[in-house]
């Protein structure tokens, strides 16, 4: 099975103190969001979890202690955008986040990160033009560190409205312009461009619409073929494998303005002081009436080694 650790927050960013207690202890426990009381207990064991996948704007605090994880197959996301503190209030500098990039991918090798480049919304100052010269500024520094990168364009949730009102949805003819650009760019520096959720209509410009974090993906990077049972999916025509995600909605301190994870500010603060990096469950404790029940874990992998030959 996949344990996922970034649907919902950025567990490297700010709390892999707690992610090292957790696999150093060998078990997690996650609400069910919808209904708290329902606790999900995981293993956290080469045995049964086949490949962790975390998603992150800043690697950088796991980096000292990756050895910690030598144990587990890995795949990883890590978004660079070029927004402003307005946008994003708390993401570290973009060369900050690139240079912890370049060193995770010495550790884990190209074919197991890849660089996300979204979401993209256009206004006055993040024009096309900006877009484009952002991502071929960020490609030629990234380029060798990884063979991948994901696109996607601002969907616009209940909870993006209520924290970003100004964001509007890019139109066809704005997709299909920076797209163009993007793969030629992408091409030029050793990089496969895939989309997130956009359906096929850029799939005539030579991009990779079948999703981001699929099946085929996760193979590539542990070089294993994988057979999922009852694999959990984003949402429905999404083809990602997302697992079972061990995060928690309104707990990412970035703030990003169109953060789909958290829906208000103050309870994120909130959560954030009743995280305990030694207890089990990412914020606060046990409670009385928690139903806890261990997940059925299983591996997927069928012994048969995958081979790459682009």
């Amino acid at each position: 099975m996949i344990l996922n650790t970034g649907q919902r927050t950025d567990i490297p960013a700010y709390y892999s103190e707690w992610f090292f207690n957790r696999v150093r202890e060998g078990f997690v426990c996650v609400r069910n969001p919808y209904y708290p009381q329902q606790v999900t207990r995981y293993r956290i064991s080469p045995d049964v979890v086949d490949l962790i996948a975390f998603c992150t704007k800043n690697p950088a605090p796991m980096i000292p202690r990756m050895n910690e994880l030598a144990a587990f197959r890995q795949f990883w996301f890590v978004t660079i955008t070029p927004y402003g503190r307005e946008i994003e209030p708390n993401v570290p500098p973009v060369d900050y986040v690139i240079e912890a990039f370049q060193a995770l991918s010495d550790i884990v090798g190209p074919k197991a990160i890849g660089w996300r480049y979204d979401p993209i919304f256009l206004s006055e100052t993040y024009s096309l033009a900006f877009h484009k010269e952002a991502f071929a500024r960020m490609a030629e520094k990234l380029a060798g560190y990884t063979d991948q990168v994901v696109i996607s364009f601002i969907d616009l949730y209940e909870k993006t409205k209520c924290n970003f009102p100004e964001a509007r949805e890019v139109g066809h003819a704005d997709r299909k312009e920076l797209a163009e650009t993007f793969v030629k760019t992408a091409s030029k520096h050793g990089m496969t461009l895939r989309t997130c959720f956009e359906g096929n209509e850029l799939a005539p410009l030579g991009i990779d619409t079948t999703g981001c974090m699929t099946k085929e993906v996760l193979e590539r990077a542990i070089g294993q073929e994988l057979q999922p049972q009852n694999a959990n999916y984003a949402r429905p025509g999404c083809t990602c494998l997302i697992g079972s995600d061990i995060g928690a909605y309104n707990t990412c301190g970035h703030l990003c303005c169109y953060c789909y994870a958290n829906y208000d500010p103050k309870i994120v603060r909130e959560n954030y002081l009743r995280h305990d990096p030694n207890s089990a469950f990412l914020i606060g404790g046990p409670m009385e009436g928690d139903i806890v029940k261990d997940a059925k874990q299983t591996s997927w992998l069928t012994g048969q080694l995958t081979f790459d030959f682009v």
